[in-house]
């Protein structure tokens, strides 16, 4: 949930994409002792853009938990010391959006602008889960033509056609059960919950501080439920709806009302006369964006444009793609209109956005198809089902033509041998969401069911505005004061609030 904010945030969460029969290993006969806490050895980073007090370390994890003391798998883990001892209060770990999304990284983006803000309360850590970055991969060994985001997507062909999509769909899940390997068949939600609390042991820390965006919130909302005792100050930022029989497959049907719900804000900026400043203009009302775009893409459904990169066409998924994208952060706004300006222009060559220009790499491929479709079992009916279903929300929801219900590679994958976790209000109350109002990944619906999952553990504060992955991000000075003040003295609203104009508002009783 992710953001995609960094791309992985934005493939993964709604890549219902893709991967095979895979199952996690049985339950051995016999009880197996887990080894001890493992001693992490902290070198400087080695990654160019790391940060100067960023550290990094490998943590051996079991590759199957109820054989504990059997093949071990490396995770990539990260730190930064508090640089204010006397201040610090614990240790609060950054959990990524994906499935795709590299703890490391993250904490390479954020964290200076987190010891800024939170004064060195705490030391700050994340992780690479299993299948990313430099912790442990696997690969489906797919066709780079399967492994453009345009098709893990599943978009529909021009008219609602997912013929492709089927034949695709199995392809992938079958290389990925040809090829994966019990790596692949590991990667879980489950696994990356179990993970983290051994980089807790390792850490030596009783309880840990969480902030989770995205697909992290779900991450971080299960081990708060599997491990309450060994959890803090838990924040929640852009959640998706927890239901245990859904997932990920819920998370992507939620989106097409998502980017409905999002897009006026961006066609507010595109019919604002200041655009005509810097030709990016779209339509001279905000009501005529959107049929602007949904002409512009059903055209090049026929006739795509040649781009700046060869042999990669401008289609109309690509510009819905693109739009999808956009729709997370307003700083996306002008890009994408620039896209569309070039594409209308007969004498133009479109420059695709850098996520749409090439194939993403195997390994990435599997982590986003493999969690998704290890984690829950995907409903085997008929393809013909998926046809009716793409059919009507083609017509509900023009701008995601039909994607976010179409047919995954998830569809053909080996059931799991475990069920997901359910979200309950059993445990410490000490959760704080932050939530968009419009939000096209994690739409405040999808959220509202997080936070009636959690009860009373949780307080709910909705930021007025579109976008996905607020704090110190895409969101405003409201939300980021509120969760600041809750991980630095613990204080959070009494009740579930929004921030609106910079000023918190409460709900009328």
């Amino acid at each position: 949930m992710t953001t995609y904010p960094h791309k992985a945030l934005l493939l993964a969460l709604a890549t219902a994409t893709v991967a095979a029969g895979l199952t996690a290993t049985a339950a051995p006969a016999v009880a197996r002792t887990a080894p001890a806490a493992p001693q992490l050895t902290w070198h400087r980073c080695t990654q160019p853009d790391a940060l100067a007090a960023q550290e990094c370390a490998e943590l051996p994890v079991p590759l199957d938990y109820d054989d504990p003391g059997g093949r071990q798998l490396t995770v990539a883990v990260s730190r930064i010391r508090s640089d204010r001892p006397e201040a610090r209060r614990g240790t609060l770990v950054v959990i990524p959006g994906g499935p795709g999304g590299s703890g490391v990284q993250r904490l390479t983006q954020k964290g200076d602008a987190l010891r800024r803000e939170l004064g060195g309360a705490y030391d700050l850590v994340a992780f690479d889960p299993r299948g990313v970055g430099a912790s442990t991969t696997a690969s489906c060994d797919l066709a780079p033509e399967d492994r453009y985001l345009t098709s893990l997507r599943s978009w529909p062909g021009p008219n609602g056609e997912i013929t492709e999509n089927i034949a695709r769909s199995r392809r992938i899940a079958e290389a990925c059960a040809r090829n994966g390997g019990p790596e692949l068949r590991s990667f879980t939600t489950a696994n990356q919950v179990r993970d983290l609390d051994r980089f807790r042991e390792a850490l030596g820390e009783r309880k840990l501080s969480a902030w989770g965006t995205s697909y992290g919130t779900y991450v971080g909302a299960v081990y708060a439920q599997k491990y309450p005792r060994h959890t803090d100050r838990w924040v929640l930022d852009s959640s998706g709806d927890p239901d245990p029989k859904r997932v990920a497959r819920g998370w992507l049907a939620n989106m097409a009302q998502g980017a409905a719900d999002r897009l006026p804000d961006f066609a507010a900026w595109a019919a604002h006369p200041d655009r005509d400043l810097d030709g990016l203009r779209l339509a001279g009302e905000a009501r005529g964006v959107e049929p602007l775009l949904v002409s512009l893409a059903a055209r090049l459904d026929q006739e795509p444009r040649a781009t700046t990169t060869p042999g990669v066409p401008l289609t109309g998924n690509g510009l819905r793609q693109a739009l999808q994208n956009a729709l997370y952060a307003d700083a996306a706004f002008a890009p994408f209109a620039r896209l569309v300006r070039s594409a209308q222009d007969p004498a133009g060559t479109p420059v695709l956005p850098r996520e749409l220009a090439a194939p993403i790499r195997n390994e990435d491929a599997a982590l986003m198809v493999s969690v998704i479709c290890n984690d829950v079992a995907w409903p085997d009916v008929p393809m013909a089902s998926y046809r009716r279903a793409v059919e009507e929300d083609r017509a509900r929801h023009p701008l995601t033509a039909g994607m976010p219900v179409n047919v995954l590679p998830c569809s053909f994958w080996k059931t799991p041998a475990q069920k997901p976790t359910r979200i309950t209000d059993d445990g410490p109350s000490g959760i704080l969401m932050l939530q968009s109002r419009r939000d096209p990944a994690t739409p405040l619906f999808g959220a509202l069911k997080m936070r009636e999952a959690l009860g009373d553990r949780a307080r709910l504060v909705t930021v007025e505005q579109g976008g996905h992955g607020l704090y110190l991000g895409n969101g405003n000075a409201c939300g980021n004061r509120a969760v600041t003040e809750f991980l630095t003295t613990g204080r959070r609203p009494a009740r579930d609030t929004g921030c609106a104009n910079g000023k918190v508002v409460f709900p009328r009783e």
